[in-house]
């Protein structure tokens, strides 16, 4: 099957055949055959390189809002299980795959990923041009997108039109949609050591486990929890997690970090959080052209110069000096982390407080697993803020993990 790619015309989208069709912002329609369920979405045009982990990708908060291409050609070969979800829900806006498996095949699973899609009421595509539409966003960048078919295809010019009417990611104030309407508590495994507030801008439930692995009690809040909120739990420790959206928009949550920060309580924060870290620090964000999705990533860790595989999802980032210290309210703060490919800032950590955050994911329940070690990092924090181990002055990190040891 050949790619099929075309600008505005006056046919129907489908040729008339009853296929599926991709409809970007700029104008560029890809044709395919419909995928999961059958009708119309609209969200940001983004694509994931990541060749596992499509069902936590799936379930990911932070892609509310966004129709994502799968740069892998082959999806769903192991079909869907229900022990691999990041969330109650899948939250995609839309899937595009270049070849859908045919038969899935894995003793964990318990449908095909099409009936999964089409269960959950998310609209995709399979097309022969991933290639093509990845080049596509590299060059012009993340765009709106619509994906149609069945009744909802009509003539190319008037879905480009609704198209450019859908919201852009630009702006757009997400996190609440997507966090906890309440409170609830993951308990630690084993002896409780550690208790922990952890806001949800779009927590993925393998976080909180890692560190319940680690001894922590972790208390889930939604993302308009305040200062006094967080800080009536009395915590050892506080997190951020990632989520969906323009950080520009969260005012909310980055003036209760900031609170926390007054407080001097150990910060943890990873993607959504590193960005509402670099605002509470008086930092600016911006969009990038076409972010950072998959599974490969490399970030390298200014102090040590170790460089670690790693898995990302965002598409804004932090602005920030990347050499030497810069002031802010809180005393003098530094990049930690760096990412090879483009030098987007990738980690955030005040020289003289117990807070830093990181861009990435080190929960990464498809791997990769070279950051799992920021968990251990944060609970060195902790166990130093209570005066019950490591030298005054001991940088956040000293202390690694077994399994971290065994990836140096």
């Amino acid at each position: 099957m050949s790619e099929r790619s075309e600008r505005t015309g006056g046919r129907p989208a489908d040729g008339g055949t009853g296929t599926a069709v991709l409809v970007l912002e700029d104008g560029r329609v890809f044709h395919g055959t419909p995928y999961g369920a059958e009708g119309e979405t609209f969200g940001e045009m983004v694509f994931n390189t990541g060749m596992t982990g499509y069902q936590e990708t799936l379930t990911d908060p932070s892609y509310h809002r966004q129709i994502v291409a799968m740069t892998a050609p082959h999806i769903g070969n192991t079909g869907v299980n229900d022990a691999d979800p990041e969330s109650s829900r899948v939250w995609v806006a839309g899937y595009v795959v270049r070849e859908p498996a045919r038969v899935h095949s894995s003793w964990r699973a318990t449908r095909s990923l099409d009936d999964y899609l089409a269960d959950s009421g998310v609209v995709g595509i399979a097309i022969p041009g991933t290639r093509a539409l990845t080049r596509h966003l590299r060059e012009r960048g993340a765009m709106r997108a619509g994906i149609f078919s069945g009744g909802a295809v009509a003539p190319v010019e008037e879905l480009l039109e609704r198209v450019r009417l859908s919201p852009s990611m630009e702006g757009a104030d997400l996190a609440e949609q997507v966090s906890t309407a309440e409170p609830y508590v993951v308990p630690a495994r084993g002896a409780k050591k550690y208790t922990v507030a952890a806001v949800d801008l779009g927590i993925k439930s393998m976080t909180p486990q890692r560190m319940a692995e680690r001894g922590c009690e972790v208390h889930v809040l939604p993302a308009t929890a305040t200062a006094a909120d967080i800080l009536a739990l009395d915590p050892d420790g506080v997190f951020f997690s990632n989520g969906p959206g323009d950080p520009a928009t969260a005012d909310g949550p980055v003036e209760a970090l900031r609170g926390v920060l007054d407080a001097g309580r150990p910060f943890f924060g990873i993607c959504f959080g590193n960005q509402i870290f670099g605002r509470a620090l008086g930092l600016g964000t911006y969009k990038l052209r076409y972010g950072h999705r998959g599974v490969n990533q490399p970030v390298q860790d200014r102090r040590t110069g170790k460089v670690e595989i790693s898995a990302h999802n965002h598409g804004f980032a932090v602005q920030a000096p990347l050499d030497g210290a810069f002031d802010t309210p809180y005393g003098p703060a530094e990049v930690s982390h760096v990412n090879l490919n483009d030098d987007c800032v990738e980690g955030l950590r005040l020289v003289d407080r117990p807070a830093f955050s990181v861009q990435y994911h080190p929960e990464a329940a498809a791997g990769p697993h070279d950051s799992a070690g920021l968990f251990d990092q944060f609970c060195a924090l902790m166990e130093r803020s209570r005066g019950r181990a490591g030298a005054a002055g001991e940088e956040p990190g000293a202390t690694m993990s077994t399994e971290t040891k065994k990836n140096a």
